[in-house]
This record gives structure tokens, C-alpha cells and sequence, in this order.
């Protein structure tokens, strides 16, 4: 009776872990027919896709809400979206990157919008219209920003929620690291300069 008991919780477990759906993935290829459209529905634990579908408008082509960064499906993300934005057709695409999703959304009159998951930001999504030229970044990914700056609050060294101490405080104390600013402590000091009679 263990046994058949011990059976038939692991085939209901097994059961139960084959019902999940496959996850979302770009449209492939090149042209207008195989990209997705969103009349899908979109679940509402995805904020991020809600705002994308309201920007790009009714009728968008949804190019991917890639939860990987693998070169095929970067590529036809890629080209799903440059694509949409050189024929003025509405589109949106999502990249989940650890700890946030980015996200481009262009509507039929040729307007692009850039999205972020910000937990600092109203909803939890900070929208910006697109300070540059839509263009795909080295990573593969489509981006509305110039080389050498970031989305949204995001510099080279630090995330858009990391931001500086507030007082300044040298961040290295009790590390033995001087302030910046101090001598090297390690350094010896040049010799005094001889007098001369």
C-alpha cells in the first residue's frame, strides 16, 4: 500500500510539472508573415508586456520576449524589430536581463518608446520616448540609445537602483584602502633636498 501510494503522488507530480507552457519566444524569420501578432493575451503578471501592447498600439507584431540571450533568437528579435520600424508597423520586444527587463515599443506613426522594470518607478516601469536612433547593440540586442550611454538613471559602473552613498562616505572604509585623494601610504616619501652653502 506504501508503495502504490509512493506511485501515484510521483505521477501526479510528474503530471503537474509537464502542464507548464512553453515560454514566449521571438517571431523567425525575416518577413511580416511569420512575426507573431499580440491579439494574444497577456497574463497579468506581465506589467512590462501590458505597457508594451498599450505604446505599440492594436495589431502590434510581438518580436519576442526573450528570456535567453541566444544568438537566433537575439537575431530574429533583431530583425523582427528593425523590420517593424522601417515599415512603420507597430511592434514591441522584451529582454529579461538579471534583475530587469528592457523593452522597445514603436507604434504605426513611427514613434519609439523605451520600457524598463525600475522598482524605483510608478508602477514599477519607467517609459521613455527614444532618445536615439533605433539601432541593435554589439550584445544583439535592439536598443534606442547612443553607444557609451545608458537607459534610464544606468551608468557604466553601477545598475539604475544603485546610486552613490547619499553622504559621501567612502564606501572602502575599514578596508585599509585610503580615501581617495590621500597619499600612498606604502610609498616612500622623496628625500629631502640638500642644502647648499
Amino acid at each position: 500500500m506504501l508503495k502504490l501510494n509512493a506511485l501515484l503522488l510521483i505521477a501526479l507530480l510528474w503530471l503537474c510539472g509537464c502542464s507548464k507552457s512553453a515560454p514566449t519566444s521571438p517571431a523567425t524569420g525575416s518577413s511580416a508573415s511569420n512575426m507573431s501578432n499580440a491579439s494574444a493575451p497577456v497574463s497579468a503578471d506581465e506589467p512590462v508586456d501590458k505597457k508594451l501592447q498599450e505604446l505599440a498600439g492594436s495589431g502590434a507584431t510581438n518580436c519576442g520576449h526573450l528570456k535567453s540571450q541566444t544568438v537566433p533568437e537575439m537575431d530574429a528579435a533583431g530583425k523582427c524589430v528593425m523590420q517593424g520600424a522601417q515599415q512603420k508597423k507597430p511592434f514591441y520586444v522584451a529582454y529579461e536581463l538579471p534583475g530587469m527587463i528592457i523593452a522597445i515599443a514603436g507604434n504605426a506613426q513611427g514613434k519609439l518608446f523605451s520600457v524598463q522594470s525600475q522598482p524605483s518607478a510608478e508602477g514599477g516601469l519607467a517609459t521613455v520616448p527614444c532618445p536615439a536612433e533605433l539601432r541593435i547593440a554589439p550584445s544583439g540586442r535592439a536598443t534606442c540609445y547612443s553607444p557609451g550611454t545608458f537607459p534610464m538613471g544606468m551608468d557604466a559602473n553601477h545598475g539604475g537602483s544603485m546610486t552613490k552613498p547619499p553622504t559621501g562616505a567612502n564606501p572602502h572604509k575599514g578596508l585599509g584602502i585610503p580615501a581617495p585623494g590621500n597619499a600612498n601610504p606604502h610609498k616612500t616619501p622623496p628625500a629631502a633636498p640638500a642644502k647648499q652653502s
